[in-house]
């Protein structure tokens, strides 16, 4: 693809092609939900997007007509969490189906210049669907550790296109200095704007699965709307970055806007809409499971209300996200579930409908959600568990409650009629702040220790004005 720029005419035609969810009466509904076989699935992954940047979720300033459509075809969670508040301990919990703390990657929040990554030899949700006869494709962000050891064609991808660290310039395809572009193991130069490469290297991945008439399983895991602030017409930001002759000016701290994160996940939308209109054209769309999710809470210019929090946090805005399934004729239109679920959830559920199974030596701690999905089945307790190195922070979920440890201070919240996270019910409900922080450390007795080398960080005050008297980015302190 060459580095142009997409029209308005092209971006309406694109929304046209996704709009509109058509009603199926239930007696045919029945019927191909139990034709349902070897459905194609489509993992589409956005990178630091908050719970509410998506105007289904409630985002106002802009909308997402490909994503909406999405969720008006199919069914959107309100009670969605990440694995963890940042990427890479995200994405080891989504292969894996399991909490990434049993793992020395998983630890890394996230993956910096240590050499760890995902081993080769641990089963992933790719390398399970392979061995029921899916074709399998990365397209977009790796960040599970770095060549010769590790690496997508290492973890049970046929082909993968994308880079394979935390960010990357939207135009010169660097992150700290460096070149990160590949073609399954072969370092590429391709010009153009790095989100809409992703959605042209997606179409063609679909078009030739399509033509071979094989069931595919295609993680499209975008870049947007992770730093740094460039839209599809900012190059102009892209050569500042590189002429500060600063590696780390991909952090671009001093830049982006409202506007710029708007035009950044807008053109993802656009994106997601060429692929939804790709499988209606090649006639599959209807044997295609479509999943849109985020990899963990919004960054800063991100929407989470009504949470507060951001990446890196253990707040519900750090942790919780956006997350829809489509599945035409087997998940129901236009529904809504309250279930609580987490990344490593897509796991199970997703090998239980293509007729896989995960490894018997690493059983999943997501769970099945096919009674959610397909039954209609009203909500089930959970108890999910995060821990975080940075600022020492736990939190435990059961239930509606919620225990949080930053620092040195505790809470208990009701997290169904206190989103934000405001009332403190420690003192007032003791038995049941007891009960959770039992439940935590049973938990993290479970898990490998923290590892005080690994990589963590978040936002002091002099990152954002709100986290004013944040003065570290690192600190550990275990009970």
């Amino acid at each position: 693809m060459t580095d142009r720029t997409i029209t308005r005419r092209e971006l309406l035609a694109s929304a046209a092609g996704i709009t509109g969810a058509s009603m199926i009466a239930p007696a045919a509904f029945a019927a191909r939900k139990a034709s349902a076989s070897s459905p194609n699935i489509i993992f589409i992954m956005a990178d630091d997007l908050g719970y509410a940047d998506v105007s289904c979720y409630g985002r106002p300033d802009y909308e997402t007509p490909a994503i909406d459509a999405l969720a008006k075809q199919g069914l959107r969670f309100t009670q969605a969490y990440a694995n963890s508040a940042v990427c890479s301990a995200t994405r080891v919990g989504l292969i894996t189906g399991r909490y990434q703390n049993r793992l020395p990657i998983g630890l890394e929040e996230p993956l910096g210049v240590r050499d760890v990554g995902l081993p080769p030899s641990h089963p992933t949700l790719p390398s399970l669907l392979r061995k029921v006869g899916y074709g399998t494709a990365l397209i977009g962000k790796w960040h599970m550790g770095a060549l010769p050891k590790y690496g997508p064609l290492k973890s049970g991808y046929d082909h993968f296109w994308g880079f394979r660290g935390g960010g990357l310039d939207y135009f010169s395809h660097s992150f700290i200095g460096k070149h990160d572009l590949w073609d399954d193991d072969r370092e590429i130069e391709e010009p153009g704007y790095l989100t809409d490469l992703i959605g042209q290297h997606a179409l063609e991945v679909i078009g030739r699965y399509a033509a071979k008439r094989q069931p595919f399983f295609l993680s499209v895991h975008f870049n947007a709307p992770h730093w740094p602030w460039e839209g599809p017409e900012d190059e102009a930001e892209s050569r500042r970055l590189a002429a500060s002759k600063n590696p780390f000016a991909v952090y671009d701290t001093d830049g982006g806007s409202q506007k710029t994160y708007a035009e950044m996940v807008t053109r993802m939308d656009m994106q997601i809409g060429r692929i939804t209109k790709a499988l209606a054209d090649l006639g599959i769309a209807d044997d295609t499971i479509v999943i849109f999710t985020s990899d963990n809470g919004g960054e800063r210019y991100a929407n989470t209300w009504p949470f507060t929090g951001k990446k890196t946090e253990l707040l519900e805005g750090g942790l919780r996200i956006p997350a829809i399934i489509r599945w035409a004729g087997h998940v129901p239109a236009d529904a809504v579930s309250e279930q609580v679920m987490i990344s490593m959830d897509w796991l199970p559920t997703l090998l239980a409908i293509a007729g896989g199974a995960p490894d018997p030596a690493y059983p999943p701690d997501g769970i099945d959600l096919r009674d959610t999905l397909l039954a209609g089945a009203a909500p089930k307790p959970r108890t999910l568990c995060w821990r975080y190195l940075n600022l020492s922070q736990e939190a435990c979920r059961d239930g509606d409650w919620k225990y949080l440890k930053i620092l040195d201070n505790r809470f208990l919240f009701n997290v169904v009629d206190d989103p934000l996270e405001r009332a403190n019910l420690k003192d007032r409900h003791p038995e049941i702040y007891q009960r959770l922080l039992a439940q935590y450390q049973a938990w993290d007795a479970k898990m490998l220790p923290l590892d005080p080398e690994a990589s963590t960080g978040g936002f002091t005050g002099h990152d954002l004005a709100d986290h004013f008297g944040i003065t570290k980015t690192r600190t550990l302190s275990i009970d």
